[in-house]
């Protein structure tokens, strides 16, 4: 039996996440992205703006820019993804929106897989990214009263700090 199919039917087996978390997201450029780990949210959200749809043989890409870091409009990264669907999503407000869908990759505590991410203006949130329990489920366990069980995000060099300024 493969290594995941064990963990999906003995959840002892999973490894363990807190509620904040470091992830990667190698197709978006993302080195890395601080994430809230939210069971209560189905599916996962990034914060993205200036949102447009453009199509190319006949498929529709979503066109957006992403702030990574938490509480700062730099560096600012520009992406493009199919669109999958557009889902009506309620805020934690109970506001519902019609948001956008993409797939994307994220590697998080040494696991690689696809997730389905809704796109939506999250600058006022304290986190830029919500990992939902769609993009969880099957992988980790979450201890609620821990936090980067997967490890701190490196220290930027003063090299590293040098090509983030303008």
């Amino acid at each position: 039996m493969p290594h995941s199919a064990r963990h999906k039917n003995d959840p002892r087996l999973l490894p363990v996440i807190g509620w904040r978390e470091w992830v990667r997201m190698p197709e978006l450029g993302i080195d890395f992205i601080k994430v809230k780990v939210d069971t209560g949210a189905r599916t996962s959200s990034l914060h993205a703006f200036d949102l447009k749809e453009v199509v190319r043989d006949g498929i529709v890409y979503v066109q957006f820019m992403i702030h990574p870091e938490q509480r700062r409009a730099h560096p600012t990264i520009p992406a493009e993804l199919p669109l999958v669907a557009r889902r009506r999503v309620r805020d934690s407000g109970g506001k519902a929106e019609l948001r956008p869908v993409v797939k994307t990759m994220i590697d998080l505590h040494g696991q690689r897989w696809p997730i389905e991410l809704t796109l939506t203006r999250r600058d006022t949130m304290g986190f830029r990214m919500l990992l939902g329990r769609q993009a969880i489920r099957g992988h980790f366990m979450v201890n609620p009263g821990g936090s980067y069980y997967a490890g701190k995000r490196p220290r930027k060099t003063r090299i590293d700090r040098e090509e983030v300024m303008p």
